[in-house]
């Protein structure tokens, strides 16, 4: 199995970025892929998550109506939309898959994922 993070980067605040992550070798057809991230000094915390079953997806209140979650099943991965950056944003972002779809509690579970990409790092800065 191998999970993919790819288009971090630095950006000015107020800019945009996509971050891809491409999942392959999965030994099962449902499955959730979640966003996670985590900045210097702070807990992990979930961004967004989406069930492959029925493209359903879930924020933190902290991302909702900045961030947009996609994903293209064919090819196995998810796409993360991010506007309007702020300086707050700056992480690691890494994500993770889960077996089956994205649980109530999924931003408090990322124990739960099997599989994780290696991260990708956003800056947001002046």
């Amino acid at each position: 199995v191998q999970v993919v993070e790819s288009g971090g980067g630095l950006v000015q605040p107020g800019r945009s970025l996509r971050l891809s992550c491409a999942a392959s070798g999965l030994p099962f057809d449902d499955y959730a892929i979640a966003w996670f991230r985590q900045a210097p000094g702070k807990e992990r915390e979930g961004v967004s998550c989406i069930s492959r079953s029925d493209g359903s997806t879930h924020y933190a209140d902290f991302v909702k109506s900045r961030f947009t979650m996609s994903s293209d099943n064919a090819k196995n991965t998810v796409y993360l939309q991010m506007n309007n950056l702020k300086a707050e944003d700056t992480a690691v972002y890494s994500c993770a898959v889960d077996f089956g779809p994205c649980t109530d509690y999924w931003d408090q579970e990322a124990y739960d994922f099997d599989y994780w990409g290696q991260g990708t790092q956003v800056t947001v800065s002046s």
